[in-house]
């Protein structure tokens, strides 16, 4: 098991170059200012699993990059992660901008195999989750009194007020039907919290080593590439195409997300089954 590269917080050159990497300007900590920062994340940074199946395959890399590799990958190669990158380091970028930022888990089918923040500003939390394909291009109030939903063409997320034990219930339906979810706890985790699913993350037959899926959201759309389907959603609706080959996936990859075809076609390559990326873990 490689052991995850231990950040405990982001250099001012490495701030400097991830706010670059965002378009913005550094900036005193605020809600608003939140927000910039969230929508920023969702529309220049991806969620994709083509650089994990490319360090893996080429570095055999089976845990997170190093902030320096992540940002260069967002740099070069248009690159973005998972939920293990894309909330850590996302997570250090806040706490590093002064940030009351927390990394917790998520249950999904499993304990504790989602990441993601939860932010208090103001004696208010939020949940901040830019590693969930979801078009959560801002931070999401955890003190609901109601229902909070985010819609995006076929697609509707419900976030729950909290129960009990102070839970936060997120569910994905699609076209109606309840697809997927997860259960966000509070408590405060650490990066090394993680180490045992990101390991099994890189086991043969997890999820992200035999299915695609890569994620872009837009103010008021987003681009999916799952499998061999492409879905381009905007707020009223979505449009399907599906994809003859592998060969047309390389190139709807390339085209919608700027990647280098060379580092598609490896990536893809011997990827097996295509597992529904919305049935795991």
């Amino acid at each position: 098991m490689q052991q995850i590269a231990r950040t405990l917080a982001l250099s001012e050159d490495d701030t400097a170059r991830y706010l670059r990497v965002l378009g913005l300007p550094r900036m005193e900590s605020s809600i608003a200012a939140l927000r910039d920062l969230v929508a920023a994340h969702l529309t220049r940074i991806p969620f994709e699993n083509i650089s994990k199946l490319h360090y893996y395959k080429s570095r055999g890399l089976a845990t997170l990059p190093e902030i320096g590799l992540y940002l260069e990958g967002i740099e070069k190669f248009h690159f973005g992660g998972t939920c293990y990158s894309n909330n850590y380091y996302f997570h250090l970028l806040l706490q590093s901008l002064g940030y009351e930022a927390k990394l917790c888990a998520a249950d999904m089918k499993s304990p504790g195999v989602h990441a993601l923040n939860i932010i208090t500003i103001d004696e208010h939390e939020y949940l901040v989750d830019t590693g969930y394909a979801a078009p959560f291009l801002g931070p999401i109030p955890r003190d609901l009194k109601a229902d909070y939903e985010v819609i995006l063409g076929r697609d509707r997320y419900v976030l729950k007020p909290q129960d009990a034990d102070g839970c936060s219930r997120l569910e994905l339906y699609r076209e109606g039907a309840l697809r997927h979810g997860y259960l966000a706890k509070p408590a405060p985790r650490k990066i090394e919290d993680f180490q045992k699913v990101i390991a099994e993350s890189f086991s043969a037959g997890a999820t992200f080593l035999n299915s695609i899926l890569l994620a872009r959201f837009y103010p008021h759309g987003s681009v999916v590439i799952h499998n061999l389907t492409v879905i381009e959603s905007e707020r009223q609706g979505s449009s399907v195409r599906a994809l003859a080959d592998r060969a047309e996936l390389i190139c709807a990859i390339e085209q919608h997300f700027g990647m280098p075809r060379e580092i598609i076609r490896e990536a893809v390559d011997g990827v097996g089954g295509m597992q529904d990326a919305w049935s795991q873990p």
